[in-house]
């Protein structure tokens, strides 16, 4: 076990504080929206505020306690969460995986882009009911957007100086912020004592069967558990048994708060809400603004847990080949916080125009949660094959779990459909990211395909001569491939023509140097293999699906070990490039790969290359991925030949037959 995940499985106060403050942000704001969008314009009646409370304790019982807390979590990928960790415990036990991994991280980064706005729109809009405030600050008015817009400005423009500082507080005001949920419900659950029959599960069907349009309903009630899945991915910030002591004083602090809102509803004078907000109606006057002012923070700590979720889920994409490759920054020395400025860009992008296109977080209610519906449902495959494949449950159990997800998930998705109509212009978000991924997914399968391999072996003697060849220039004292060759002895065929063709590259040592992304999220190790004492080696490192690939800084690491253990003589000769310098001379070689002109494709492989490589071009350069300095790296261009072209029968006409 790493240092990370045994430091994360401790158990003290500070590590259950971090756990509130980083894992239940966006759970723990949906009181803020989720009971108001059940009651809607509907009138207040028992059937509906009893069954909506009931339906909402069960969904949280249902859906987070028993699916995430207490079975998702067990997909512990060496102390990592998330759908793509998942994704690398199983995907050995299934091709077709790959698809809803895909679906499942493209539903959960477009979804996420409505968190942030619903969240702060609904904190913001309590300004509404300060005295004085009445008429300026309303749902849906320019002040009130432009409010919102400012706040989320600067949380997306803070990003680039990292999160640890303002992360230090994030605990105490998500303690702070449950503790006032809980005694809020609490003061208003003494006016109507009787809202405490509403956690009986009748009444949950009592609406779902006889309320008319009931069933649609669970749309709504779905929102009270639409951070379920942040939860999972946020599993190697805090450790499993933090997440499950501190979940029990949060469900109890958010029952408390949904059966408060519906005791003050059913004791209350009006039938409608009237556009009223239970949540800040239950707040005492007196108490009102610093409850508003709380309610901001806890949901820019929501939001802020989503944009750190959307880097890391981007940053896992790339290291499992599923996005092309984008500027990745550690702004602190925090392990694991990245921050990914297109992403940022892109994601403070949608929230604006969320806010500016919905106006309310009233509007805002009726398109979200939709495509967390999907993202629940993928989690619940690649759940089943890991505890069938993994923990070794029993068949029938496993298909109890998964028939008893696939019906609560799929009554949810079916009634969240509706949603569509509100939020048409998702799918085309969606539908892009979800195809950037297939297409760089299918399109690395292609090439690796049509990669042909020679085995180093045969080029070992070329290689000592070239090495000796005073009449050749030498182009570095050590020159290093990046290769994909993961076995010992093997080289693509490629190189052997980079090193041999038109110019030779002379050189005392050549390097092979192999990257194998593990399913582990935080390997790091290395294995040596000399083909020749000296002068070929093959290096394999060993590297975990989380971590950034520096891999000049990785190399120079192993070679200084090498020297160090005197298994490598550096060559520091007097001679050409070392006469003015005791230090060796490194030279990356980077291969950019093009698509010849010669190949003959299929239809659907000619769409995903040609694609690929467009995409290829609006991401960042190789050597830039892999974490390599310019003034070290020459790089080539050369044209892949994958399926040459039909040979082609021309014929040479003479003068005479003219």
């Amino acid at each position: 076990m790493n240092s990370k995940h045994s430091l994360t499985q401790k158990v003290t106060l500070a590590s259950v504080l971090v756990a509130l403050g980083i894992i239940y942000g966006d759970i723990g704001t949906s009181p803020l929206y989720a009971l108001r969008a059940v009651m809607g314009n509907r009138k207040i009646e028992e059937i509906l505020v009893y069954g909506g409370v009931s339906a909402i304790f069960w969904t949280l019982t249902l859906q987070t306690s028993i699916k995430y807390i207490w079975l998702t979590l067990k997909a512990d990928n060496n102390g990592e969460g998330g759908i793509f960790s998942l994704y690398a415990l199983v995907r050995r036990y299934g091709k077709k995986l790959v698809i809803p991994a895909i679906l499942g991280a493209t539903t959960l980064l477009a979804d996420g882009i409505i968190t942030p706005p619903i969240s702060v729109a609904s904190a913001v809009e309590g300004l509404g009911m300060v005295k004085g405030l009445e008429n300026t600050i309303v749902a849906g008015n320019s002040l009130t957007i432009g409010i919102v817009i400012v706040i989320l400005s600067l949380l997306f423009f803070f990003q680039r100086f990292g999160t640890h500082i303002i992360g230090r507080s994030f605990g105490p005001v998500m303690l702070v912020w449950f503790s006032m949920l809980f005694l809020l419900g609490v003061h208003q659950i003494t006016y109507h004592p009787e809202i405490l029959k509403a956690l009986n599960p009748y009444y949950a069907y009592e609406m779902l069967s006889q309320y008319p349009a009931g069933f649609w309903l669970l749309g709504s009630v779905f929102l009270c558990t639409t951070g379920a899945e942040a939860l999972y991915s946020d599993l190697g910030h805090c450790g499993l048994k933090n997440i499950r002591i501190s979940w029990v004083f949060v469900k109890i602090s958010l029952v408390v708060n949904y059966l408060g809102q519906a005791a003050w509803m059913m004791h209350q004078k009006s039938d409608f809400l009237d556009g009223k907000n239970p949540f800040y109606e239950i707040v005492p006057d007196w108490f009102l603004v610093p409850s508003i002012i709380i309610a901001t923070m806890a949901t820019v700590i929501a939001s802020q847990a989503l944009i750190s979720g959307s880097y890391t889920l981007i940053n896992e994409a790339m290291n499992l080949n599923f996005w092309p490759r984008v500027a990745v920054r550690q702004p602190s020395e925090m392990k694991g916080q990245i921050y990914i400025p297109s992403v940022n860009t892109v994601l403070w992008f949608g929230c604006v125009l969320m806010i500016l296109y919905f106006r309310s977080s009233e509007h805002m209610e009726a398109a979200y949660g939709f495509s967390i519906t999907i993202t629940m449902m993928m989690t619940t495959v690649l759940l089943g094959y890991f505890l069938y494949y993994r923990l070794k449950w029993q068949r029938w159990q496993v298909i109890g779990i998964l028939t008893l997800f696939s019906i609560v998930e799929t009554s949810f998705f079916i009634a969240n459909v509706a949603k569509i109509k509100e939020r048409w212009m998702f799918l085309f978000f969606e539908l892009g990211i979800f195809i950037v991924m297939y297409i760089w997914y299918e399109a690395r399968k292609i090439h690796n395909r049509y990669t042909r391999f020679a085995e180093l072996g045969q080029y070992t003697h070329m290689l000592q001569e070239l090495s000796e060849d005073d009449s050749i220039p030498k182009t570095a004292t050590h020159l290093i491939y990046l290769t994909k060759a993961d076995r010992r002895a093997q080289i693509e065929e490629k190189i052997i023509k980079s090193i041999f063709s038109k110019k030779p590259k002379r050189a005392d040592v050549y390097w092979f140097l192999h990257l194998n992304r593990t399913n582990d999220p935080y390997t790091l190790s290395y294995t040596v293999s000399e083909l020749i004492d000296d002068k070929v080696i093959k290096v394999n490192i060993n590297i975990g699906f989380r971590i950034q690939p520096k891999t000049e800084l990785l190399f120079k690491k192993i070679v200084q070990d090498l020297v160090q253990c005197q298994e490598l003589n550096l060559h520091i000769r007097p001679d050409g490039s070392t006469k003015y310098n005791s230090e060796p001379d490194f030279k990356f070689i980077v291969i950019e790969k093009y698509l010849s002109v010669e190949n003959e494709f299929s239809i659907r492989d000619s769409l995903l290359l040609n694609s690929y490589y467009h995409m290829k071009q609006l991401g960042i350069s190789d050597e830039k991925a892999f974490g390599l300095d310019k003034s070290d790296v020459i790089v080539e261009d050369v044209p892949l030949v994958y399926q040459p072209a039909a040979p082609i029968e021309l014929q040479r006409e003479t003068y005479e037959n003219r």
